[in-house]
């Protein structure tokens, strides 16, 4: 089957740097995936590479077969791409509800327009929250928020960036069992993601960068067993070489 994302020999440097080097990933139509890696490994540079905000400077991107290295951001959220960056980019003096109604005015109206608000706010547990400005939600709820406002584009693919951090555990486990849900419902996941009982929730494969390579990759129990993966978070490790860990 053709993967849904696909990155072949995937570069980009900055100065002498290579941030992003000869990466080759794919994740399949409906997957849930996760990327870690030490800080510095690149991570947010290969996503901002897939959403168009930086240029690679070789190799290609491929969403559902289709070479989409040169478009631009705007034109990959058209074909079925959304986003919700680790800081949220909510509306934070406009209610909860009336942050959804934006995200959706152009896709929905009248009656269905509320219905859709309404369908959103009781999956993202901010029903009781609906008329209260942004900007009072706890940390939590804000996250959940723009996890909203990105699937209301009704999305294939959803890149998360940290979509957890400095949630509570109960949080961090309530955003697992929404991208989950979102799961369920056909919608393929990429996270990047530090928290690894959040990665042992939600991930089907997982993949680690180091120094702008794939170092790893494989199912969560596998990852998390690799005492060369230990390593690299310790800064044993300079410079791993591509390595496929067998699935469990």
């Amino acid at each position: 089957m053709t993967p849904l994302l696909e990155t072949r020999a995937l570069s980009k440097h900055f100065g002498g740097l290579h941030v992003t080097n000869d990466v080759n990933f794919t994740l399949a139509a409906g997957e849930i995936h996760c990327l870690i890696g030490p800080n510095g490994a690149g991570k947010s540079t290969f996503f901002r590479l897939l959403l168009g905000e930086y240029t690679p400077e070789r190799g290609q991107i491929l969403y559902a077969g289709e070479d989409i290295t040169a478009l631009k951001p705007f034109a990959r959220i058209r074909r079925g791409m959304s986003v919700k960056f680790q800081v949220p980019g909510i509306f934070p003096s406009l209610s909860v509800a009336h942050n959804l109604e934006i995200a959706l005015q152009h896709h929905l109206e009248g009656a269905s327009l509320g219905a859709e608000i309404r369908r959103l706010l009781a999956f993202l547990n901010l029903s009781a929250a609906a008329s209260e400005r942004a900007g009072n939600l706890s940390h939590g709820q804000k996250q959940w928020l723009e996890i909203g406002m990105a699937i209301s584009l009704k999305p294939r693919l959803l890149l998360l960036d940290e979509p957890t951090a400095g949630m509570s555990p109960d949080e961090t486990f309530a955003t697992g069992a929404m991208v989950q849900a979102l799961n369920r419902d056909g919608v393929a996941v990429l996270a990047i993601e530090h928290d690894m009982a959040f990665v042992r929730q939600i991930a089907q494969r997982v993949t680690v960068l180091h120094v702008g390579r794939i170092f790893a990759q494989g199912t969560t129990d596998a990852i998390i067993a690799d005492e060369r993966v230990a390593a690299i978070y310790l800064g044993e490790t300079d410079a791993p070489p591509l390595r496929s860990v067998a699935d469990a």
